[in-house]
Parts: structure tokens; C-alpha cells; sequence
């Protein structure tokens, strides 16, 4: 099984993560995303976080039609600071890979890979890089070995759905329908 690796604090998850991670299965050949959410991201401070309990359950509602999406809870159940080459360690013993997996990044957070993500080296020895565009519509020229996805860029991110929902802006189209009914029903995101 060739397994691609997507991570991040989906708080909450949208569909621009689905776009992404669709992109990867029908593009790179991958037959799995698994999406990963972090505990503490070392790379961002959580905003108007409800919890890795409530993120996890609006992952999983986000992913129940998509039997080639798996939700792997391995950062949260090991708590502390979410390290990616910590990750891959238990995601290939715990899954029989054919070769490396491939890990999403986005081109936002692949420039300071070499110098801000921890073990980096060890990184690249455990899996094949993909860089997502995100910010950038032209490919960045990367110190280190990676493919592109040939995604499009979808504008949205968690922080743009927090945003919208504090401010009664319109944000239910940026979810899927499970995701948006528990936002409703627990009042999420809404006091800033």
C-alpha cells in the first residue's frame, strides 16, 4: 500500500484539506492519505483551539465518505509536541508501506524545512517529500529532494473559517455538512 501522509491542526477541517488530499491520491498514485493532526504543532501557537478531542472529531466527520482517507490519531495519543520525524517512525511500523511515504507539506512551510523542522535529514530519510502549492503558483527552487503536487490553489484555511464564523461572516460552504453541524452544534469558533 503506498501511503501519503498529510498533518496539521485541521482546526477545523475544511475542504481545502479534501481538495489536497484527493489531489495526492488521483496525481501521485498514492493509495491512502492519512491525516494527522497534531497535538501542539511546533510550528504554529494553536488559535481558538476546542481541543484535540473536538479537532479529532471533526476530522473523522469530515472524512466519513472517503474510505481512502484515514484519520490517524498517533500525535495525539502520544501528546507533547507533535515532531513529524517522530511520526514517521511510528507510522512505518505501525502501516506496511510500499517504500517511503510520502509527506505533504505546503510550499508556505517547505522553504524553512532544511533549517526550522527538527531532524530534517532523518526526514528525508523516512519519506519522499511532496510540496503542495499554497501560497505560490510557480514551483520554489528546494535545497533538498521533493516532488510537486499539481494542486490548485484553494484559498482557504483554517484560520479563514475561524474568522468568518467569530464575525457571522459565511463559512458553512468551506466545510463539509458533518463538520459544519458540529461547529453549530457546539458554538464553536464564536467568541473572540
Amino acid at each position: 500500500m503506498r501511503i501519503a501522509i498529510l498533518g496539521g491542526s485541521f482546526n477545523p477541517p475544511h475542504i481545502g484539506h479534501l481538495i489536497l488530499a484527493e489531489e495526492v491520491l488521483a496525481s501521485q498514485k498514492y493509495d491512502t492519505v492519512l491525516l494527522i493532526p497534531a497535538n501542539l504543532p511546533p510550528h504554529k501557537i494553536p488559535q481558538d483551539d476546542p481541543g484535540p478531542e473536538m479537532r479529532l472529531s471533526m476530522l473523522r466527520a469530515n472524512v466519513e465518505s472517503w474510505p481512502q482517507i484515514i484519520v490517524e490519531p498517533c500525535e495525539l495519543e502520544r501528546r507533547g509536541i507533535s515532531y513529524t520525524v517522530d511520526t514517521l517512525a511510528e507510522i512505518s511500523r505501525k502501516y506496511s508501506c510500499d517504500g517511503k511515504p510520502g509527506l505533504i507539506i505546503g510550499d508556505d512551510l517547505a522553504r524553512d524545512f532544511s533549517t526550522s523542522w527538527k531532524s530534517p535529514e532523518k526526514i528525508l530519510d523516512l519519506a519522499d517529500i511532496l510540496v503542495a502549492h499554497r501560497l505560490y503558483a510557480d514551483e520554489l527552487d528546494l535545497p533538498y529532494p521533493h516532488r510537486y503536487v499539481r494542486n490548485i490553489i484553494v484559498p482557504i484555511s483554517s484560520s479563514l473559517v475561524r474568522e468568518r464564523i467569530a464575525h457571522n461572516g459565511a463559512w458553512r460552504s468551506l466545510v463539509v455538512s458533518p463538520v459544519r453541524a458540529i461547529i453549530e452544534s457546539y458554538g464553536l469558533y464564536r467568541h473572540r
